[in-house]
């Protein structure tokens, strides 16, 4: 998993950023709120973790501009303050959770494990962009014409859709759609890949998957 920690007390975030990686994780770090609001629109994160009072720009605007985007990646609130109003603004701009200073690691790795169970169980169950619409119960594909799916072709639309316009590797997707086949060869990702833009192109879709054999891969407008 891939997290995205944001926190501009640098010794703090060298720490977190280490015991998090040692336990599994992938960490990339920000040190204000708009390095963090980059690097979201970016990469695809399973779980980010934002302090609210940092330079440049604040924790809570930093959520509030990814939520625009309609990134629903989970994200926990980290502060010094532990008035309630200040629980409240987060949680209206779109927090998941809300973690006061000072913490035990323990308790963060818990509630990010929490965090991003939640977010398997309440992802939207349709998914949309530009003229296509992806029903996951329904494994099906509309546009101008509409198209059932295979599991895998609707996990790798899905997670594609979860991550619009954000350069995803052939091992991100391999590791979130093949989760439960490890043992498969990556090269599949290309495969269905191929099987994806050829559907998209038969709805006659605005949008498109770009990128070369190896990756990444981008779901994208049409130019």
């Amino acid at each position: 998993m891939r997290l995205l920690i944001a926190e501009d007390e640098e010794q703090l975030s060298r720490a977190v950023a280490a015991v998090l990686t040692h336990t599994g994780y992938q960490v990339d770090t920000a040190a204000n709120g708009a390095e963090a609001v980059e690097l979201a629109s970016e990469n695809a994160y399973d779980c980010m973790i934002f302090d609210i009072m940092m330079p440049v720009m604040d924790g809570i605007e930093a959520l509030s501009k990814i939520r625009e985007k309609g990134d629903i990646t989970p994200v926990i609130l980290l502060t010094a303050k532990a008035e309630v109003e200040d629980r409240i603004q987060g949680l209206d701009a779109g927090a998941d959770d809300y973690l006061t200073k000072p913490f035990a690691m323990g308790e963060l790795a818990a509630r990010i494990r929490s965090a991003t169970r939640r977010k398997e169980s309440f992802t939207p169950k349709m998914l949309q962009m530009g003229n296509i619409s992806l029903n996951m119960e329904q494994q099906e594909l509309k546009a101008v014409n509409s198209i059932r799916l295979a599991k895998k072709e609707s996990s790798l639309l899905e997670y594609f859709l979860l991550n619009r316009e954000k350069e995803l590797s052939v091992d991100e997707i391999f590791k979130r759609v093949w989760a439960d086949e490890p043992d498969m060869n990556r090269e599949v990702v290309w495969v269905y890949v191929s099987y994806l833009r050829n559907k998209l192109v038969s709805v006659s879709a605005d949008v498109t998957i770009t990128g070369e054999k190896t990756g990444p891969y981008r779901l994208s407008a049409k130019s």
